[in-house]
């Protein structure tokens, strides 16, 4: 951070500040029961929160219960890519998800055993500036994808539309009180039918690459 900010963030032309003093007053609340090892200098005045690292955070702490929007850090420590696994899948689903490892075996096995609305491996953000990728969330995180295509089928309605021909009305009388005996015996017989067809339909199908692949097999 002094690499990118210097010795002085606060009076580094570069460095921003935080919108409002609503904003840096939550964003301070959330200092509150950890651990400052970098940072935590303010100034309410100009609404300025140095780069702030926090450790001995608890997954209860104020920091971790919402999203920052701010130059706050908290690291919490684990045993191992398991424990992080069960720590990430404990809780609500994210927006984003970022991995750092240069073992591609963790990359994909965080990608198989969680769940979020992105996931970004080495890097943060980028995905956000593709337009060939879908941005969105899941579940608590937030519904629906944007970007491209995506936005266009997000904020479309794919309308459902059947159209059936008045003279097969006839044909629905046994759907239709009073629910007769005769009636029930059509429908089941009806249903058996739809039945039977989907069965022998999958066992022609199964005949059929049955018998191809004895040609094959014949022709080899």
């Amino acid at each position: 951070m002094q690499e990118f900010y210097t010795n002085d963030p606060k009076g580094f032309a570069d460095y921003g500040r935080i919108i409002n003093q609503r904003h840096f007053q939550r964003i301070m609340a959330l200092l509150e029961d950890s651990t400052v090892v970098i940072g935590g200098d303010s100034d309410e005045s100009q609404c300025y929160i140095a780069p702030t690292v926090l450790r001995d955070v608890s997954p209860e702490s104020k920091v971790m219960q919402e999203e920052i929007f701010g130059p706050i850090l908290p690291i919490l420590t684990v045993s191992g890519l398991k424990e992080a696994i069960e720590f990430i899948n404990e809780r609500e689903k994210p927006l984003a998800l970022y991995v750092f490892s240069s073992n591609k075996g963790v990359i994909k096995q965080m990608i198989s055993e969680t769940s979020s609305g992105a996931l970004l491996a080495n890097d943060c953000m980028v995905h956000f500036t593709l337009s060939d990728l879908p941005f969105g969330g899941v579940g608590y995180s937030g519904t629906g994808r944007y970007h491209g295509k995506y936005s266009f089928d997000q904020l479309s309605h794919l309308r459902s539309c059947l159209i059936k021909k008045l003279n097969m009305e006839r044909m629905n009388q046994m759907r239709y009180p009073p629910h007769t005996t005769e009636k029930l015996r059509w429908a089941r017989l009806f249903l058996l039918k739809q039945v039977n067809l989907t069965r022998w339909r999958h066992v022609a199908q199964a005949a059929m690459l049955a018998a191809l692949a004895a040609f094959v097999v014949q022709v080899g």
